[in-house]
């Protein structure tokens, strides 16, 4: 009772300390001396009714504003409050900075740092009430590289929501969007603006120059004066302005990359692997199903670009892959590319099983040179498994020494009873001269039956303890079997297939049972024959 009592006051104390803690995060990690940037702060203790404490941020930052919002959101049956508090803020200075961190009651955040750039200077050109701005995060890239083109509206005056921007479509790149628009303010000549800032991901498809075009943005004025002077709901005059077009310097392909590998040009590229369960802690027998994922990471490059990676052909593993799992993830450098490929992997033979090592090749973009990254090669140590060899060798051979005399006892007494009796005589006459013994536990024609159920209701799990459980009163292993009839071995790779990955929902086992079917009777024995010494039809009249 104590313990189911300590139990329950841990699982209080978690529950409380989740609820009670605090997180905070900001739009952008990267800004410009000058502009504004949002800091969020997240709690989901419903209890708390206060404001969290902003005094530490006085020293760094000027605090714009705040406001709060509250949802409710339902998963699975169950509500979930949150609140948010979003915080303008306006760095004091650039440099290194440090949002340290805010309590609220008892929780607290963890603190986050920041890096500000100074201030660019802006010509006079750039006083215009409403200008737009581009910019590339560089002039040249190689072909199939990322280059970030950075889109910026400034506006002095208030503008309606009836804007509109004209969009970025390239024949010779691919562009992927890098989020949604972000707004903020920024001080330019000591005259406030507001700043909407698109980001897109663009990556030539041959080399030479990419001619970006100018992109046109378009949006109404808000004139206060004019709509109190003529009453009016909307006034304002319509503004048009266009970005300067811009020219990127595509690269080729190095010539020292190698010809024979797909090109990744990358910023940084990384491989993990990861088990489940982990063979270097967990002892791991034949039959045993073992997980293996291997993600590949690229920052630059889209899931899409990824190459596929090699699969574990290693003689003693039965390999049944999953689909791939594509992610992309945006940060202040553009997009940041995973590949993650699982595989589940089933032991067919003791010993040392020998994994070989994995690599990938790429091209380093920012510092320009040929680089190899790689996963080192793996030792199985696999044991055998008992519970697989232990019981089809045993019934095999208590079939064949079984001894002689109960049939001949039988015979005897079945011989006396002729002395009570013509009928007696005549009945007994109509009976096997030989009776068999009695089995234990089900007989071969019910188990046969269960088995043809489980492959006709398409169960992969019943249908593997259904084999298992009629195998064992056969003559030879259901190993042996398999190896010489293709048609059965054939099926039990896709029952394993349906056993060790995502995909058993859809297994058939009509195939498996039409290969028990094609097993010669002579082979199976008396054990598993009908009456006629044949097995019965798949789909009986």
């Amino acid at each position: 009772m104590s313990r189911v009592c300590a139990l329950v006051f841990s699982l209080l104390l978690a529950l409380q300390v989740q609820a009670a803690s605090l997180h905070a995060s900001v739009d952008r990690a990267r800004l410009t001396a000058g502009e504004t940037l949002e800091l969020t702060l997240e709690s989901g203790d419903v209890t708390q009714f206060g404001k969290p404490d902003l005094a530490p941020l006085q020293g760094q930052f000027e605090v714009r504003g705040t406001r709060q919002v509250n949802s409710l959101t339902s998963l699975d049956g169950q509500n979930e409050a949150t609140t948010r508090w979003i915080v303008t803020l306006l760095p004091r200075q650039s440099g290194s900075l440090e949002i340290p961190a805010l309590q609220l009651g008892e929780a607290r955040s963890e603190p986050l740092q920041l890096q500000v750039l100074p201030a660019e200077t802006s010509s006079a050109t750039n006083l215009a009430p409403v200008f737009i701005e581009a910019s590339l995060d560089d002039s040249s890239v190689y072909v199939q590289a990322q280059a970030v083109l950075t889109l910026r509206i400034y506006h002095s005056v208030s503008l309606y929501d009836d804007s509109n921007l004209s969009p970025l479509q390239l024949t010779e790149a691919k562009v992927e969007p890098l989020g949604e628009s972000r707004t903020y303010e920024k001080a330019l000549n000591g005259v406030r603006h507001g700043v909407i800032e698109m980001r897109y991901a663009i990556y030539p498809q041959q080399s030479g120059e990419l001619s970006i075009p100018a992109l046109a943005f378009s949006a109404t004025t808000v004139d206060r004066e004019a709509e109190a002077a003529s009453g009016t709901v909307r006034s304002g005059k319509q503004v048009r302005v266009s970005s300067a077009p811009l020219t990127l310097q595509v690269k080729g392909r190095p010539a020292d990359y190698p010809a024979d590998q797909p090109w990744l040009p990358a910023r940084s590229l990384s491989l993990e692997e990861h088990w489940s369960p982990d063979p270097a802690q967990v002892p791991t027998q034949i039959g045993d199903s073992l997980t293996r994922s291997v993600v590949l990471k690229a920052e630059g490059l889209s899931s899409a670009q990824l190459p596929s990676l090699p699969g574990t052909e290693v003689v003693g593993l039965r390999r049944y892959p999953d689909q791939p799992q594509l992610r992309n993830q945006i940060n202040d450098r553009g997009l940041l590319g995973s590949r993650e490929e699982r595989e589940a992997l089933v032991p067919t033979h003791s010993g040392v099983l020998e994994l070989p090592s994995l690599e990938v090749v790429w091209w380093n973009t920012r510092e320009d040179h040929l680089e190899h990254s790689s996963l080192p090669a793996r030792r199985l140590q696999v044991q055998d498994n008992p519970a697989l060899t232990a019981d089809a060798p045993a019934n095999t051979g208590a079939v064949e020494q079984r001894p002689l005399w109960p049939w001949q006892l039988s015979t005897l007494l079945l011989a006396l009873t002729t002395l009570a009796g013509f009928a007696l005589w005549w009945r007994a006459r109509s009976q096997p001269a030989v009776l068999r013994a009695a089995q234990a536990g089900p007989s071969p024609r019910t188990l046969l039956d269960d088995l043809k159920r489980a492959c006709l209701a398409n169960d992969p799990q019943a249908t593997r303890q259904a084999l298992d459980a009629w195998a064992r009163q056969q003559p030879e292993t259901l190993a042996d079997m398999a190896a010489r009839f293709v048609p059965l071995s054939d099926a039990l790779d896709g029952l394993n297939g349906a056993l060790y990955s995502e995909t058993g929902q859809y297994w058939q086992g009509e195939d498996l049972w039409r290969a028990i079917g094609t097993i010669p009777a002579a082979e199976l024995g008396q054990l598993a024959t009908g009456e006629n010494g044949s097995l019965p039809p798949l789909y009986p009249k």
